[in-house]
């Protein structure tokens, strides 16, 4: 998988290694230590996919630019924020293997930095009066913030439906890798029809995205450290689930709900949960729904002529639906 990731990178890879530097002083600061919690967030980024993004559909347009590069930093801004937020509200004390910025400075500190990162990404952009750029990542933290909520809202009484699941993850991940794919055609100055398209092609790769993480709780070689069945632990419900409850017989339903609701720390009842999930074709489900997502983002990209960043744009899609991590 490394080596498909480098694939990916190779028509970027000079623009990858000028953005670490551009997203460093993107975040800078006179507080000493601000300036030390975001030297550590330099330090323990993951894979970056989504400036990837922006560059690969910058590429699949034009050039990368100066504008393109802001548009990069305000996305990484954004999506850095929401983590260090989101380990504050999930009490966590590990991102990547490395400790999170609430573990290490507490939570008001961390709260704080996710606010100083927000007002950063809007900063960049109203500073160079990227006003198209600031519309997007505008409504982006608007549908996340959203997303989030819907989710606390009806996590509390577990009826989520097919459709609300879809709306939930649409806002909390789809359409940060939306913006990611407007953001970069935008700084090329495409006209509204593309940036929306773009936009569109976003949604549905981040959709497959978010349906691929969700099958890593039904697959029992445990392959990204997550034990199995952590989803129904934490009583989530994804798609394999929803769809299998959906389609249960009246007395299956009884126990396997009575299972996420009160049983979900029964590791015996969640194993045999999980086993339902998949004899009864949940995960198959899931595949399938996540491929017809994949298949609409292709279609998208067909509509745009051949050069190395569609190419990689289309290995990218692989790797969101076969990746082991």
């Amino acid at each position: 998988m490394a080596n498909t990731v480098e694939l990916i990178k190779a028509p970027i890879s000079e623009e990858m290694k000028l953005f670490e530097q551009k997203f460093y002083e993107s975040m800078k600061s006179n507080v000493a230590l601000l300036d030390k919690v975001t030297r550590f967030i330099v330090t323990t980024k993951g894979k970056q996919m989504r400036p990837m993004f922006v560059f690969l559909c910058a590429k699949l347009v034009g050039n990368v630019n100066e504008k393109t590069f802001r548009g990069a930093s305000m996305i990484e801004l954004i999506h850095t924020a929401t983590l260090v937020h989101d380990d504050v509200v999930d009490e966590s004390f590990k991102r990547r293997n490395f400790f999170s910025i609430n573990a290490l400075w507490k939570n008001k500190i961390a709260v704080l930095v996710g606010d100083y990162l927000l007002s950063k990404s809007v900063l960049l952009s109203t500073d160079n009066k990227d006003f198209d750029l600031l519309a997007v990542i505008s409504r982006t933290i608007r549908e996340m913030s959203e997303g989030e909520l819907l989710q606390l809202e009806k996590a509390r009484k577990l009826d989520i439906t097919e459709d609300v699941y879809y709306e939930i993850i649409r806002q909390k991940t789809a359409t940060l890798i939306a913006a990611c794919c407007e953001v970069g055609v935008l700084s090329n100055g495409v006209d509204e029809a593309t940036a929306k398209k773009m936009q569109e092609f976003g949604t549905y790769t981040g959709m497959a995205f978010q349906i691929k993480d969700d099958l890593f709780d039904y697959q029992t070689s445990n392959i990204i450290g997550k034990p199995v069945g952590i989803d129904i632990k934490e009583q989530k419900m994804t798609l394999p689930l929803i769809y299998t409850l959906k389609n249960a017989s009246p007395e299956n339903y009884k126990k396997y709900f009575a299972t996420i609701k009160r049983y979900n720390n029964d590791s015996k009842k969640v194993r045999e949960l999980v086993e339902f999930v998949k004899s009864s074709g949940g995960m198959d489900y899931a595949i399938q729904t996540m491929k017809d997502y994949q298949q609409k983002a292709l279609d998208i990209l067909a509509e745009f002529p051949d050069n190395e960043a569609k190419a990689s744009l289309k290995l990218m899609l692989d790797y969101v639906i076969s990746r082991k991590l």
